[in-house]
């Protein structure tokens, strides 16, 4: 097994300029996210700055959305909550996800030689024997002011590394780790440079005023494809071809009918054509 992380370690290793460049990592937490959120929400002198990041070796009720539990075995992964403060408008909320699943692929494809991609609308995928298989998950929450702008946000993250293929979660989604994918164990120091790194260029990019929108839907391995549509509070559905995403991230799904449906928070699966 891997040695464990470290601040020290992490924070010098890191080439950012303000992201990771604070940070605590510690052995277990309940949910990184939810302790992120109360440090933030607690409102003192010492509130994290924006760039903070809590990387966790285990999690007890890790979740993703739809507060879907996720667990990985302690050391084997990657499991960090960052904390941004963008002050954007509530229609560009969406980009911190669509921007942390960018690095996730970049950072995935430069240390394996692994396909990667995403499924709308925050499942990091790896191709592995000719189908797509979910490495990583991304929950994000946040604050809004009273002027509707994104005051702050936490953003988690959890990739799949060296957890062995029997000891993967069952999933709604095909479950891999980068080790069942590659057959080898992937350093995840690296990874996670890489990761910050990357998430860092692109999120100053936005700041430039550029939309991260088309990079990220040029990543969707859902577009064109036939998907079945689930509407998690009805569990109503229907059946259609994913045409491509709006300027918010939201998909838009033509159905049997040829009607245009906007899709903004459902589950999304792909079918056999």
């Amino acid at each position: 097994m891997e040695k464990f992380l470290s601040e020290t370690v992490v924070t010098h290793s890191l080439a950012t300029r303000w992201l990771g460049k604070k940070c605590q990592v510690l052995p277990e937490v309940d949910s990184a996210n939810d302790l992120l959120k109360e440090m933030v929400q607690q409102g003192s002198d010492d509130s994290p700055p924006a760039g903070f990041v809590l990387l966790t070796e285990y999690q007890r009720k890790g979740r993703g959305r739809l507060a879907r539990h996720w667990e990985a075995p302690k050391g084997s992964s990657l499991l960090l909550s960052m904390l941004f403060r963008p002050n954007w408008p509530a229609a560009q909320a969406n980009w911190l996800t669509m921007l942390v699943s960018l690095a996730a692929v970049e950072a995935i494809a430069a240390h394996t030689n692994l396909e990667a991609g995403l499924k709308w609308p925050n499942d990091v995928m790896v191709r592995q024997e000719n189908s797509w298989h979910k490495v990583s998950g991304i929950l994000q929450e946040g604050s809004f002011g009273g002027d509707g702008r994104l005051q702050w946000a936490i953003v988690g993250i959890g990739i799949n590394v060296n957890i062995p293929a029997d000891e993967l979660p069952e999933g709604i989604t095909p479950p891999t780790s980068l080790l069942a994918a590659t057959g080898q164990s992937v350093s995840r120091l690296p990874l996670l440079c890489t990761f910050l790194e990357r998430l860092e260029e692109l999120y100053d990019g936005v700041g430039n005023g550029r939309s991260p929108q088309p990079l990220w839907q040029n990543k969707l391995i859902t577009l064109g494809q036939p998907v079945r549509v689930t509407h998690h509070q009805t569990s109503n559905s229907f059946m259609g071809i994913a045409e491509a995403t709006d300027s918010a991230g939201h998909l838009l799904v033509r159905d049997e009918a040829g009607k245009l449906h906007t899709v903004t928070a459902a589950d999304v699966t792909l079918r056999e054509k």
